[in-house]
């Protein structure tokens, strides 16, 4: 089967492109796919850890089985924003 990885953040940093296809076996899981990313960019592995997993644009867990045409998005984790101030009102 034929599945499209789309990478955003530093996931595509690392992989230095926005998007691949993949040709694996049908009812390949998530969870083997980022064992397989890891394997081609070892860099990958502390950011998979932390990325959600999106498939066909709904959130999923790793567990999930994938299918021809299947398009899968890890989410990178969102840095930023603070803590709220206190200002001393009550």
């Amino acid at each position: 089967m034929k599945i499209r990885i789309r990478y955003f953040a530093s996931l595509r940093e690392v992989t230095g492109q926005s998007d691949e296809l993949l040709d694996m076996a049908d009812g390949t899981s998530i969870a083997e796919i980022k064992k397989n990313l890891v394997t081609r960019y070892p860099r990958l592995q502390d950011i998979l850890e932390r990325c959600l997993c999106a498939l066909n644009r709904a959130y999923v867990p790793p567990e999930t089985a994938l299918h021809e045409n299947d398009e899968l998005v890890f989410i990178p984790p969102m840095g930023g924003g603070s803590e709220p101030q206190d200002n001393g009102a009550s």
